[in-house]
Parts: C-alpha cells; structure tokens; sequence
C-alpha cells in the first residue's frame, strides 16, 4: 500500500518514542515503530514530540484583533471591558468582523491550534457578529473547526432582546446555548436564567456552556445550580461551566460541598488563566487574589478541568498570540502546579480535555483518528510547555498546512558553540 503520508520517529505525548504515523485518505491508519510502505511524503519528526492539534474551547472570536476600537481598557477591569464592547457594537460591520476572524484563523493554524470553541454576542438584534462568523465557520472548515456559542453578553434577561436573540441565533445553526448568570441585575435573575438556558439545551439536544462566576464575589454561586441543572436534566458530558473565579473567594466549607456536586454531575469546567490573573483582584489592594478556580482540588476529585485563551487583542486583554502552550505556561505558574505530573496536565488541558468539552469526534492520536497533529521542537510535553516550544509543522487530514524552522539562537563566542537549541538544555534521562 502506498501511504499519502508517514511521520518517522516521532515521540508521543504518552512517552512512546521512535514511533512512525502513517495516514492514507485524511486518517491515522497505524501508529508503531517502523511502518513499511512507500508514502507520498515523508516527515522525518527526529525523536521531537507529536501530538494532536492544540484545542481551545473558550474564546470570543467576534471582538479578537480589536483593541483600540473605540478605546482602550484603561481600568483593565471586566466590568470596563463589557461596557468598551457595548460601545464597538454598533460601529461593528459584517466584513470587519469576518476579517479580523480570518487574520486570527491564520495565527491559530500556525500554532496548531486547530478547533477552537467562540462565543458570539446575540445581543445586537441585527446578529451581524453571528451571521459573520457563521460565515467563517465555512470558510476554515477544511482547516480549522470552529465551534459557535450564542452567547447573551449583555445577560439572558437583562437584555430585552436576548431570549428571542439567543433562540434566533441557535435556528441559524449556532452549536451550543451560551449565558452569563453573575451579569443580570439580581442572584434570583442569575439563578433563573441557568434554569431556562439548561432547558433550551436540553429541549434543543445541544451542549451549554456558561460563563459562571467569573468575579471576586464568594457569593457568586451560579455553578451550584448549573451543576444541580445539569444532573437533573442529563446535561452531563454536554455542559460546562467557564471562568468559575468567585471559587478562588469561596471559603473552603463551602467548596468542600460544591466540587463534589460539580463531579457528581459531569459538568466540565474551564479556567482561563492569562484573562483570569488579569481581571480578578483589581479591588484588592495587598494581599491580591489569583481569581481562578481551584484547579489542584478539581483535578483530585476527577473533575475534568480543560484550559482557555479566552481573549486576544481586545477590549478585555491586549495581549495574546493563538497560542494554547502560553496558556497552560501561565496555568503552571499561577495556580501554582509545579509538579512534574500537573506540568504534563497542563499539556492535556490544551489538548485531549477541550477535545472532550468541544465533542469533537476523530480527534487523537491513534488507528481510526483523522490525521491532524502537530510537530513540536521538544521531546516531550513537559518540555513543550516549558518552552512553548515551536511548532516545526502543522498536519490537518494528512496534509501539512504550515511550518516553522527550528529556533535556534546563533552565537559568536570565541570557543563556544555556534548555536544553541533551547530543547537540548534538558537533564538527560
């Protein structure tokens, strides 16, 4: 047989080394040591780490690429960043958005960032965000899977609009009902929103993730009733919970009685570590809370934790690059999870666990997967992440759709190498 293509040597994320990959018709057909057969290309991986393509499954895809529009975030606050978006809304248009969508598109594929989960405001009657992006999601289809949220950013019943918006949104094909409890005016409205949008999703047969919590308010408990919502309708495996960052307040009795509810009801949950360190703890003056959700703890109770860029170059972050490694980095340190074990999680978290959030089928490393992967400049994932290292080259259904030379730093020391490779600094063995 005669392979479309063959990745020889290559080490995988399980630790597995001299491994070769052969795909034939945009599937993973063997993984083993020294396939035969003659292939149509060949990559030589030379011992680095392969892997399956980085996922993010949080980000808001309509407003990336705009910061400045109108202004900029000065406060570095949430709350500024929602009312600076309210104030480019309008001025917003259906080729704008598709454009600055497709710049970033581009970025994430030369990351290996190869799904990505966005929320899209229904705010706006017109739906132009949704419509766009809609359009978009067309377009990098054979790239890219991108997987869309109705997202009532300005709250489910705060917002007049919202309710029909939100329905509206999910009759054009959005893929999963969306909502923001801890924006509406009261914690009875809050709670009663989680309620009818778990219903929607369940009647519907879709997936929901909301935006839970993401404040320094302990009493902010909204994921309580997503997880109480999501047992009693069945929405396990189907629902998640994002941000979550009121648990880093909660005192711990409390959260001794809400993370084993969380396990019990399948819910996932995503933290989103660089926005997160960022826009909590803006009220505190010393000590400063971290505002993320209590990874370490969730993990030991099963709950599966996946990790989320969020946001890039926009009114609520003005930094960023599509790249997912930079995201558990920042994981590692600001949960703090230092251990050799929680460093390669963090790997996982950006790879196989929002696969599982997202429900993306095909997706992996093994006979039967389509062939999407991604070649990194490390030899294994611990390193990969310690490195954020680079991506030598990106694999979408057999075929490669970008590469990126090696780094190496080029040096001129009388008796000294003539270059250095950041990977070889690793303790041997």
């Amino acid at each position: 047989m005669v392979l479309d293509l063959v990745v020889r040597n290559a080490t995988l994320p399980d630790g597995r080394t001299g491994q070769d990959i052969a795909v034939t018709g945009g599937r993973i057909v063997a993984v083993e040591p020294a396939i035969d057969g003659e292939a149509g290309e060949t990559i030589d991986a030379g011992g680095h780490l392969v892997a399956p393509p980085f996922v993010d499954c949080h980000f808001h895809m309509d407003a990336t690429l705009s910061l400045g529009i109108p202004r900029l975030n000065q406060s570095g606050t949430l709350l500024e960043g929602i009312a600076l978006w309210g104030e480019l809304k309008p001025v917003l248009t259906h080729e704008a958005v598709i454009e600055r969508a497709l710049r970033y598109c581009d970025l994430a594929v030369s990351q290996g960032l190869l799904a990505v989960r966005t929320h899209v405001d229904v705010c706006d009657d017109r739906l132009l965000a949704v419509e766009a992006l809609l359009e978009v999601k067309a377009k990098v289809k054979p790239y890219l899977d991108l997987q869309l949220v109705a997202f009532p950013q300005d709250g489910y019943f705060r917002s007049a609009a919202a309710a029909a918006n939100l329905e509206r949104a999910l009759d054009l094909g959005v893929d999963v009902v969306g909502g923001i409890p801890h924006f509406e005016r009261t914690m009875e409205d809050g709670t009663a929103s989680v309620k009818a949008l778990c219903a929607i999703a369940a009647r519907r047969g879709l997936r929901i993730d909301l935006h839970c919590d993401e404040s320094d308010d302990p009493l902010s408990r909204h994921v309580e009733t997503l997880a109480a919502e999501t047992h009693r309708l069945g929405l396990g495996g189907r629902a998640t919970g994002s941000h979550l960052t009121s648990m880093h307040s909660m005192d711990s009795y409390y959260v001794s009685k809400l993370l084993p509810l969380i396990r019990e009801s399948g819910l996932f949950a995503v933290c989103n570590p660089l926005i997160n360190i960022t826009l909590q703890g803006r009220h505190d003056t010393y000590p400063k809370r971290r505002g993320l959700m209590r990874i370490p703890e969730m993990r030991a109770l099963g709950i599966p934790v996946a990790l989320g860029q969020d946001c890039v170059m926009d009114p609520w972050y003005g930094l960023g690059g599509a790249d997912m490694l930079d995201v558990a980095h920042m994981a590692v340190h600001a949960a703090p999870m230092t251990s050799r074990e929680a460093i390669r999680w963090s790997f996982e978290a950006v790879t196989e666990v929002p696969a599982a959030v997202m429900g993306l089928e095909g997706y992996g490393l093994a006979k039967g997967c389509n062939a999407d992967f991604v070649l990194l400049q490390a030899k294994d994932t611990i390193e990969a992440v310690r490195l954020r290292a680079t991506r030598l080259a990106v694999v979408r259904r057999g075929r490669i759709i970008a590469r990126t030379p090696p780094r190496f730093a080029r040096l001129d020391l009388p008796g000294r190498p003539a270059t250095v490779d950041p990977a070889s600094y690793a303790p041997k063995g």
